[in-house]
This record gives structure tokens, C-alpha cells and sequence, in this order.
């Protein structure tokens, strides 16, 4: 019997194909949304703890100030006797880099190109997960002599060189030349949207000497050793910050330490968020297409009374016909979320590609929005059913 309806729902479905294809296209665009919302939505997740987890693990950042923007620059800098003193009393402590940075213009023959200069210490490329795409990092007398030499990031590169591998070229940096020693290899955008390979790193003293005119480090990193306790060393970190820096008991630290564990959790959890909401959002056109097959099926019972007429007084029950207006609604939503699913794995995998995101693909997404769009079929085709089912057969026959 089962069988039998299904046949039926279908014959009827055929009979009237493009009023089906309208019925069901509400149902398409909603699953579509939901699921192309959902994967886009992971898809930037994993992109930005991607990318917060290529800025170095069990990393702290350190800045002067308590705030971003006006204001927090009151706060005087660090000097390098406080990564000095870091290093020996913070046991935990496997990488400390300090930074020292200034927007220039670096030139190269015909080429120019404005960038970032980081004065560092080779630490800077060890806590960061910097890797040396060719050439090498500084030797040691280059970092206590101060010499200028530098390593640069590959958006610098194909700016200044194109094609060609600039180890062992001078460029012009502000007023002095400083050879290339090294290229990094890329890691693209931040987790905060900011190019990473778009910088130039020298030595520390370099910088200092040619190019801020002063002994300040802007800010610093430290990269916590594996198995250590990351609140433990900032606890620590802390304290002796406040000790070196005089601030008593009663005052405010003048400084801020980052941990980017919970940069990436914050940035990842507002992504969760947005991409509820828009889920949400969208899901409201499957409600809308459900209205659709609730407004067409109630249209079809209209059309074919004299039909359900005829197969209540032949012994049809009425369940049976319930049944079967039932199933045609299921049917035409079932039919709209598959179609739904392939346009959104289709729409997503082009959108994630444009976006430069990972495509997620999510089987539990895919089947609530399939198993929705199912139900969406019952609960509003149940009403058009029950009213087919039950229709007086002596009144459904003399329906013209």
C-alpha cells in the first residue's frame, strides 16, 4: 500500500512539474542558505585559529599601555636590561624576542616599496614559527655589532624583486644599505587581517642605532617551553614587570600581556556567534517554503476533489488518502533539501575558494537540513491531508 501512494504522489507531482519546481524552490533556497552559512561559518573559524596559531604557540605578547589607540602610548617603553633580566628569572621562558619597529621606505633599484622594519634577536623567529625559506638568520656578531643586515618577508620580496632571490642583493633602507641574508616563508594574513609578510627583520641594534635613534623595545614576545604553565609564567611575568617598572601595590600595570590562546578563543567564538545568526536568519526562508507546500497542497486538494471523491467511495480510507497527500508533501520538501544540499556544497566550495577559507564539509549540517526539510513536509502538509481526508464522498462527486 505504501508503495502504491508513493506512486500516486509522484503521478500527481509529474502531472503539474513546474508548479512543483516553484513549490519546492522556497525549500531549496532555505536548506541552501542554512548549510552554505554554516560551512562558510567553520570554514572562518578554522581560518582564523589558523592563523592565531601561526603567530606562535604558548605565546605571551607584551605591550606598553593598558589600551589600544589614543593614550596608550604613555606609557614609557621597555629597555633590553628588562629582556635581559626575563630571560634569567623566568625559568619558563624558552623564547623572549623584543621589537623595535619603524615604517620605512626600502628601495631597490627602480623598485620602492613602504614596509615595516622589526629590530629583533633571533628569538624573534623561534617563538613566532618563522621558517627561512632560503638564506639563513643572523649570525651572532651581526646581532651584538649591529650590523645591517637583514631578513625579509616574501610580500616585500616579490615587490622589490619579483621573481628573483635576493639573498646576497643590498637594498636601500631609509639612508643606509643593508644586505639580504634571508627570506621567511609566507604566512599571510593575521588573525587581526594585517599582511605578516609584509616586514623586513634586522637586527635589534640596527634598528635602534640607524633607524629609532633610541634604546627603547616597543614591545616583546615570549614563547612559554611545552609542559609549563602559561598562567603561571604571565603571573610572573608580570610581577617582574611591575618590580622593574616601580609600580606600587596601589597603581595600575602600565604594560598588558596578551596571551593569543585566548585572542584565538575570542575571535573564534564571535565567529560561532555570527554564523548562528545567520543560520537563523536564513533558516527563516524554510519556514517561508514550508507556507509554500502548505498554500499549494491546500490548492491540489481543491483541484482534485472529484478525485478523492471517487477513491473514498471505491473503499479507500480515509488514512490511506491522508496518507497520501501526506507523502506528496514530504516528497517535495525531500526534494528541495536534496536539490538545497547540492547547490549549497557547490555554492560554498566556490565561496570558500573567493574567500580564501578552508571548505569544511559538515555531514551532521547536511543531514539536520535534509531531516528538516522533511519535516517541514509533514507538519505543513499535514493540514491540506487531513482536510482531503475528510471530505464527504457524496459531496466530493458532485464537485465540478
Amino acid at each position: 500500500m505504501l508503495w502504491n501512494t508513493l506512486l500516486l504522489s509522484l503521478r500527481a507531482i509529474r502531472r503539474n512539474l513546474m508548479r512543483s519546481f516553484l513549490t519546492v524552490l522556497g525549500i531549496v533556497i532555505g536548506v541552501a542558505a542554512v548549510v552554505i552559512m554554516v560551512t562558510l561559518g567553520n570554514g572562518a573559524t578554522r581560518s582564523v585559529s589558523d592563523q592565531i596559531s601561526s603567530m606562535g604557540s604558548n605565546l605571551l605578547m607584551v605591550m606598553p599601555g593598558q589600551r589600544f589607540g589614543p593614550g596608550s602610548d604613555a606609557a614609557p617603553s621597555f629597555k633590553s636590561a628588562d629582556i635581559d633580566a626575563i630571560k634569567s628569572q623566568i625559568s619558563s621562558a624558552e623564547w623572549v624576542a623584543p621589537v623595535a619597529g619603524k615604517s620605512v621606505t626600502t628601495v631597490y633599484q627602480s623598485r620602492n616599496w613602504p614596509t615595516m622594519v622589526s629590530g629583533t634577536s633571533n628569538d624573534y623567529f623561534h617563538a613566532g614559527n618563522w621558517e627561512i625559506a632560503s638564506g639563513r638568520m643572523f649570525a651572532e656578531g651581526e646581532e651584538r655589532g649591529g650590523k645591517a643586515v637583514c631578513v625579509m618577508g616574501e610580500t616585500v620580496r616579490k615587490k622589490l624583486f619579483g621573481g628573483q632571490n635576493p639573498v646576497g642583493c643590498e637594498i636601500r633602507v631609509k639612508d643606509f644599505s643593508c644586505e639580504v641574508v634571508g627570506v621567511l616563508k609566507p604566512k599571510g594574513q593575521s588573525g587581526m587581517g594585517s599582511d605578516q609578510d609584509d616586514s623586513i627583520v634586522m637586527p635589534l641594534k640596527t634598528v635602534q642605532r640607524r633607524l629609532t635613534g633610541n634604546q627603547d623595545v616597543s614591545r616583546f614576545s615570549v614563547s612559554v617551553r611545552k609542559g609549563a604553565s602559561v598562567e603561571a609564567a604571565t603571573r610572573q611575568l608580570t610581577l617582574l614587570l611591575r618590580e622593574r617598572r616601580k609600580i606600587s601595590d596601589s597603581e595600575e600595570d602600565d604594560f598588558r600581556v596578551m596571551d593569543t590562546r585566548q585572542i584565538a578563543q575570542t575571535l573564534t567564538s564571535t565567529t560561532k556567534i555570527l554564523t548562528m545568526l545567520l543560520s537563523a536568519v536564513a533558516a527563516v526562508s524554510l519556514l517561508v517554503g514550508g507556507i509554500g507546500i502548505m498554500n499549494i497542497m491546500l490548492v491540489s486538494v481543491t483541484e482534485r476533489t472529484r478525485e478523492i471523491g471517487i477513491r473514498l467511495a471505491i473503499g479507500a480510507l480515509e488514512r490511506e488518502v491522508l496518507l497520501q497527500f501526506l507523502i506528496e508533501a514530504v516528497v517535495l520538501a525531500g526534494m528541495g533539501g536534496l536539490a538545497g544540499i547540492a547547490l549549497a556544497t557547490g555554492a560554498s566550495m566556490a565561496l570558500a575558494h573567493a574567500m580564501n577559507i578552508p571548505y569544511l564539509f559538515d555531514l551532521k549540517v547536511n543531514l539536520l537540513s535534509f531531516l528538516f526539510s522533511a519535516a517541514i513536509g509533514v507538519v505543513f502538509g499535514f493540514f491540506p491531508a487531513r482536510r482531503a481526508a475528510g471530505l464527504n464522498p457524496i459531496d466530493a462527486l458532485r464537485h465540478e
